[in-house]
């Protein structure tokens, strides 16, 4: 769901904001690529299904419920099956989250990105702390253990104590889901332009290293598993579905901008293929309009390729990379073939960053807040 009812300061995502939306035709859009992209999938059963955005919020009960409905028809979605919502606490009140809930929504994650009005203010967000924590409580009452919540940390002027009171207001009123995520300076956004120009400060990189550090303390104290580097959960309330990214798994990605990685059976493939959608949300209904779907681009994955994710994505789980995973995509060169001999992955290993074991190559507690410079590294071993 691409459309917003304002953009925010930091966001450079693939949303528009407009004056109004015709909701049928981009329903009926989303029902007729969904059943296109499953069709050409021969996908058999749906593990999760997320609503992202954009705002999904702002879609009507009865378009999620008809793109629910599509699914079902082309597939099996078993009952049960994880089904969450993106929402803005702006457009969740508790008779629409119902709504959502009666659709077939089963889970919720909300876009509360802090407590404070002056930060939402910096951050551009429409809704105030008050509005938020109203959310929450709607949210929890109707999805309770199946609430997440988005908070952003590293924006200019905030100190360690705002972020730990920050933290503690946050662990008061969470559910068991929580992820936390150090804001991106992207190029084209207001928020970069200020910080670029002086007018904001830029916080030190050590300085964002010990508000990470700081959070996984906190959260892990009251009970929460830091499963992946940007997301902790609480009595097993993991996100079946950003799992399945984060295990190689095969996805179908509907909507304007949307990302997929599947075999497309359908057209006579037998390779795992990036796909991307059209961006612009009325090319991409012509699109669909005309030929069922509105795929712009499609790229099939080489073996190397297609490690490379399994590689840079697996790691950023505290389970890591296990060898029946590896071995799914590579049959005959193994985790121990590509990183059990002399080279970086070892180097890595004595630095105590890395682990390669039974289990399979996954950071060590340490090595996951530092993943992103160790992963050069174990990629060009993989392509040696």
């Amino acid at each position: 769901w691409p459309y917003c009812r304002k953009r925010c300061s930091y966001c450079n995502f693939n949303k528009y904001v407009v004056p109004a939306v015709d909701e049928v035709a981009v329903g009926t859009c989303l029902v007729q690529e969904t059943r296109t992209l499953l069709r050409l999938s021969q996908v058999q059963s749906i593990t999760s299904v997320f609503f992202g955005g954009g705002t999904p919020s702002l879609a009507s009960p009865r378009t999620i419920a008809a793109v629910l409905e599509a699914i079902a028809g082309a597939a099996q979605l078993p009952i049960g099956a994880e089904v969450t919502l993106e929402a803005n606490p702006s457009s969740a009140d508790t008779l629409r989250l119902a709504g959502f809930r009666a659709a077939g929504v089963n889970r919720l994650s909300i876009g509360v990105q802090s407590l404070d009005d002056a930060e939402l203010l910096l951050l551009g967000r429409e809704h105030t702390a008050a509005e938020a924590r109203r959310a929450v409580e709607a949210a929890r009452g109707l999805f309770p253990g199946q609430t997440s919540l988005d908070f952003i940390f590293g924006l200019p002027g905030q100190s360690r104590g705002t972020w730990a009171r920050a933290l503690e207001e946050a662990l008061g009123l969470c559910d068991d889901h929580i992820s936390l995520y150090q804001l991106t300076l992207e190029r084209g956004t207001a928020l970069a332009a200020q910080v670029w120009s002086g007018a904001l400060p830029t916080p030190p990189q050590d300085f964002l290293a010990d508000m990470y550090q700081t959070a996984c303390t906190m959260l892990v104290a009251a009970g929460f598993r830091r499963y992946e580097v940007s997301n902790f959960a609480r009595k097993g309330a993991f996100s079946t579905h950003n799992l399945s990214y984060w295990r190689a798994e095969q996805y179908i990605g509907v909507g304007p901008g949307a990302h997929g990685r599947f075999v497309p059976w359908g057209e006579g493939s037998h390779s795992r293929e990036a796909r991307i959608q059209t961006l612009e949300p009325d090319d991409w209904m012509r699109e669909v309009q005309s030929q069922g779907h509105g795929t712009r681009k499609r790229v099939a994955l080489s073996p190397l390729e297609q490690l490379e994710e399994v590689l840079a994505l697996g790691l950023r789980t505290d389970e890591g990379i296990t060898h029946e995973r590896w071995g799914h995509f590579s049959p005959h060169l193994s985790l121990e073939a590509i990183f059990g001999v002399p080279g970086e992955a070892k180097t890595l290993e004595q630095q105590g960053w890395l682990v390669l074991d039974n289990g399979g190559l996954r950071c060590t507690w340490e090595g996951l807040a530092l993943l992103d410079s160790l992963l050069p590294d174990l990629l060009c071993q993989l392509q040696r």
